[in-house]
């Protein structure tokens, strides 16, 4: 995936000229000459998610669908959070390719050494006929069950190998997300509509802090790799042959491969039908991992208990969510608050205290 020196807009305006994709896309699309932009539609919540299409002289090169997503942070809110961007868009240029994982295909991704706003141009999914899922989309157990090959890819590819794993982008990054939003936000969301599913056993926003701080004090070792880190089931899509994709990298970071593996499952599946799949499920993903390499993969009762241990993850995550409608938040804190509940998973982490 190719990225530039060009310098990166402060507007989404910007981005969508000739003049800037011309000199973006001819690092790999060397003499590519863009005449004219169609905006297309546009998404905006924290980031912006601008579809457009483009034309050129003497034409589209080979290689380059016409059809494009611009990603970056360009509004207000956007602004404040701009580095967000940073880990997705060094994903994009220097792991997506190597690691193989299916997901958007990208075309140019970079980072603004002053302001750190990361931006990345992907092909448009949706005009080559994927859909977007989120916790509201029916999700089968095989859909779960090949999502899961492709985590296994990602983790397989980076699995107990520091060197990959050193890129200051890849830092863990638990313990900052807690610092930045707690106790407050989960109240807020446990007392309101989103929290009606939450188990009663689950319902104390301290507890889970405390959960989440555990598994953010936990240094690398066994297990630990390239994690997306955000893997719930809002975060994927199914591409035009039907198959799930993963999507929203910012969240990228070293870490241990079962919060990927614990949070999509319980974020994907209602509580029955992931109850009745989740053993099976686990062993299919030690397979797959293995099956790419990995050296080390756990027993199934090792990775049972590591599964079970990682499942507050997901939990805080929805906990702290504000930007997203209500009926998705409750949904999800509703499944994986039941899954860690089911699963003791509060008893494995904080037993030791």
């Amino acid at each position: 995936m190719s990225a530039t020196t060009v310098a990166i807009p402060e507007t989404l305006d910007e981005v969508l000229t000739p003049r800037w994709l011309t000199a973006t896309l001819s690092s790999r699309f060397p003499g590519i000459r863009v005449t004219s932009v169609i905006p297309g539609p546009i998404v905006e919540r924290v980031s912006t998610n601008a579809r457009f299409r483009i034309e050129c002289e003497p034409g589209v090169p080979p290689g380059l669908s016409p059809t494009l997503c611009a990603k970056g942070y360009f509004s207000e809110p956007g602004r404040v959070s701009a580095q967000a961007g940073v880990p997705e868009a060094c994903f994009y240029r220097d792991l997506a390719d190597d690691t193989g994982v299916r997901t958007l295909k990208g075309v140019w991704a970079g980072v603004d050494p002053e302001t750190q706003h990361g931006v990345v141009i992907t092909e448009d999914v949706i005009e080559a006929g994927g859909v977007f899922r989120d916790a509201l989309t029916p999700c089968t157990v095989e859909q779960t069950a090949d999502l899961l090959a492709e985590l296994a890819r990602l983790h397989a590819y980076g699995w107990e190998n520091p060197e990959i794993a050193s890129a200051p982008w890849l830092a863990p990054r638990i313990a900052q997300t807690a610092s930045v939003r707690g106790v407050k936000e989960i109240r807020h969301n446990f007392d309101g509509p989103p929290g009606v599913g939450v188990p009663d056993d689950m319902r104390d926003p301290q507890q889970l802090v405390d959960a989440f701080n555990a598994l953010g004090a936990e240094q690398p070792g066994a297990g630990w790799t390239v994690i997306h880190g955000d893997m719930h089931v809002g975060n994927t899509f199914l591409d035009g042959e039907g198959r799930p994709a993963l999507i929203d990298w910012q969240l990228v970071q070293h870490g241990h491969w079962s919060i990927d593996v614990a949070y999509h499952i319980a974020s994907a599946l209602e509580p029955a039908d992931r109850a009745a799949a989740e053993r099976d499920l686990l062993r299919h993903y030690l397979d797959q991992v293995a099956s790419g390499g990995a050296v080390g993969v756990p027993s199934f009762e090792e990775a049972w208990a590591q599964y079970r241990r990682a499942m507050p993850y997901g939990f805080f995550l929805w906990g702290i969510t504000q930007f997203v409608t209500q009926d998705i938040i409750g949904v999800l804190l509703h499944r994986i608050g039941t899954a860690a509940s089911e699963l003791e998973s509060y008893e494995l982490l904080l037993r030791a205290g």
